[in-house]
């Protein structure tokens, strides 16, 4: 692991695979941290020749945490993916973003689209207001906090909210999701930050609004059961965008248990080959 200076951040970043193949940057979600990255995703991508680069949002993991004082926007967390890759010598890159990490990658394409070659957006939004929203209990769900900062509390208020989301046809492990939570709160737990996120994300529409303009190669994969952005959010930006394919993983819902990282691996890579 090691730390670059990005956009004005001090990013946390990974390096997978030979720094000789093409490279895709890997864009993480709301509060979620490079950890949570499956290995068998960054496996196949790293099997298949690529150079893999995870890394920490600001206000996440280990990379610089903002304050009050430093309202931003997730434009500017797409210009932290570009300073990034500038940072670690990449000239155009692959993106691909999980859900506000895949609204991250749309506002990449928009704004730095010489850079970009081709963008994968997995259960992610373009927010616009004639999208059906979240199922009620889980929109409260999304807004609430642990009982209390103890890492006992942690693990079992993200148990049950994982739980409400995840995918029926992948059930998660309980006991390997909640080590995995204890990793992430071990080494970085940031609340705050993760409110900043959830703000810079809400206020995201505005920004969104212009997708049809962007022209690179993008697939959408999204999953049937998704319960915090339904599947038509998934359709809505694949018919914007000229030429965007989607691909509907059927018991798919809003995380990456199972054999669904190989799953959306392989649609990734079928793609990459045409680019």
């Amino acid at each position: 692991m090691a730390q670059v200076a990005a956009n004005g951040m001090t990013l946390e970043v990974e390096q997978h695979g030979t720094p000789s193949g093409d490279a895709i940057v890997l864009i993480r979600g709301l509060g979620s941290q490079l950890i949570h990255w499956p290995d068998a995703l960054i496996t196949a991508f790293v099997t298949a020749g690529l150079h893999v680069i995870t890394f920490d949002n600001r206000d996440a993991g280990l990379s610089r945490k903002c304050d009050g004082a430093d309202a931003y926007t997730l434009c500017d967390m797409a210009d932290d993916t570009i300073g990034l890759m500038s940072a670690l010598g990449i000239e155009k890159a692959h993106v691909l973003g999980v859900s506000m990490g895949g609204m991250i990658a749309q506002l990449a394409a928009l704004r730095h689209p010489a850079r970009i070659r081709s963008a994968y957006i997995v259960m992610s939004s373009s927010m616009a207001p004639h999208l059906p929203p979240s199922d009620p209990d889980v929109q409260n769900m999304l807004k609430a906090q642990a009982a209390g900062p103890r890492r006992q509390d942690v693990i079992a208020h993200e148990l049950r909210t994982g739980r409400a989301w995840g995918s029926p046809g992948w059930p998660f492990d309980d006991k390997d999701r909640a080590a995995l939570i204890g990793r992430a709160y071990d080494r970085s737990y940031c609340p705050e930050g993760t409110a900043r996120q959830y703000a810079a994300m809400m206020a995201a529409r505005h920004d969104l609004a212009h997708i049809e303009a962007i022209d690179l190669p993008v697939l959408f994969v999204h999953g049937s059961h998704d319960r915090i952005f339904p599947l038509a959010h998934g359709q809505d930006i694949a018919r914007r965008i000229p030429g965007a394919r989607l691909v509907t993983i059927d018991g798919m819902g809003h995380d990456l248990e199972g054999a669904l990282p190989v799953i959306v691996a392989k649609h990734v890579l079928r793609c990459i080959e045409t680019v």
